[in-house]
């Protein structure tokens, strides 16, 4: 196994937001990089940047900084420098009902502070991630009761930028129950059933993010991928070997140990490698909750784009479909065969 860092200790920032919401999720091209070739460029709302970051200096500094980090250097990333102007909203009150999909840009009269917005996100999410906790439904009616009045009708982007945000980093997608109350309930993402938390822990934040995170970059790489790969792309976002995460916690634990023990990861050693190198591939849960095309269809949804174009990548998922289709079809047909030779004759 990879030999455990040195155990450093961070603050907490400015963490506790982020939550999802149901809606067009392809409407948040406009704020994700179009670039997803051989390296996936994660990328979303200032929100999601600040959330991800587990300095509280490193995000006020990153509040009044201008233009956007150069993110797409890394394999896979996730986060987008907040501007430094203010920055003009989507969405009249007119436009709301019809949902994030049709929203126009306001007149130029008509702007809000991008730390307004951030803020305001962070507060839908710390709701939902409530409601998250308890297992609740919650309905478009409790989520506005969470913003300030006087921001109501800048909702839908309020809402969609929650919603990719809890998405990225929390790895939780909402689902709607009830079209005629408008209710809905908040589950983790892709079909996995892991989310990390701490049963009696109030405070724990959900990890599936990560997961499909680390999940992604296998994919992408070949469905194998070095231990530095990983520590490179996720040092992006702030989180570190031997360092606590505000959210994550202590991301080598949970990688190399937890996820291994849940069998999401398989961790090997690169055959003669000197010094010790390890590699991780998807383990067994991963491939039984989960599906490369699933992990394929969500990266470009993110990216606002269709997962065919990337030929290479959809070509690998279309196959692990079909593998896991015969497989299936192997099983039944093993289940009725000796279930007719259990029969009397």
């Amino acid at each position: 196994m990879p030999r455990a860092p040195k155990r450093r200790r961070v603050s907490d920032s400015d963490a506790q937001r982020l939550v999802d919401a149901q809606g067009d999720t392809s409407s948040t091209s406009s704020t994700c990089s179009s670039s997803l070739p051989s390296s996936f460029s994660y990328s979303s709302s200032s929100s999601c940047c600040l959330l991800i970051s587990s300095n509280s200096s490193t995000s006020e500094e990153s509040r009044s900084s201008s233009g956007t980090d150069n993110l797409s250097q890394s394999p896979l990333t996730v986060g987008l420098s907040p501007t430094a102007h203010v920055t003009p909203l989507s969405q009249s009150s007119s436009q709301e009902e019809a949902g994030p999909s049709t929203m126009q840009s306001l007149p130029e009269t008509e702007f809000v502070a991008r730390y307004v917005i951030d803020n305001l996100v962070s507060n839908l999410v710390g709701f939902l991630l409530l409601k998250y906790r308890k297992k609740e439904l919650t309905t478009k009616a409790e989520m506005l009761s969470s913003i300030t009045k006087e921001y109501q009708n800048h909702f839908a982007i309020i809402f969609r930028e929650a919603l990719e945000c809890a998405q990225l980093v929390y790895g939780i997608d909402m689902k709607e129950v009830d079209p005629t109350s408008q209710s809905y309930v908040l589950v983790t993402n892709l079909g996995l059933t892991y989310d990390g938390l701490v049963v009696g822990n109030e405070h724990s934040m959900p990890k599936t993010g990560l997961l499909i995170l680390v999940l992604s970059m296998i994919f992408m790489e070949g469905d194998c991928v070095s231990e530095d790969k990983i520590w490179e792309a996720l040092s992006v976002m702030g989180v570190y070997p031997g360092q606590d995460h505000c959210i994550y916690g202590e991301p080598w634990e949970l990688i190399t140990k937890n996820w291994v023990q849940e069998q999401y990861l398989e961790c090997r050693q690169v055959p003669n490698s000197q010094p010790a190198c390890y590699e991780f591939l998807w383990g067994p849960r991963a491939h039984a909750e989960t599906s490369k095309m699933e992990v394929l269809k969500f990266l470009a949804q993110i990216d606002g784009s269709d997962p065919r174009s990337f030929p290479q990548l959809y070509e690998e998922a279309l196959k692990d479909e079909e593998q896991k289709s015969q497989a299936r079809i192997g099983t039944t047909d093993d289940t009725v065969m000796a279930s007719s030779s259990s029969c009397p004759e």
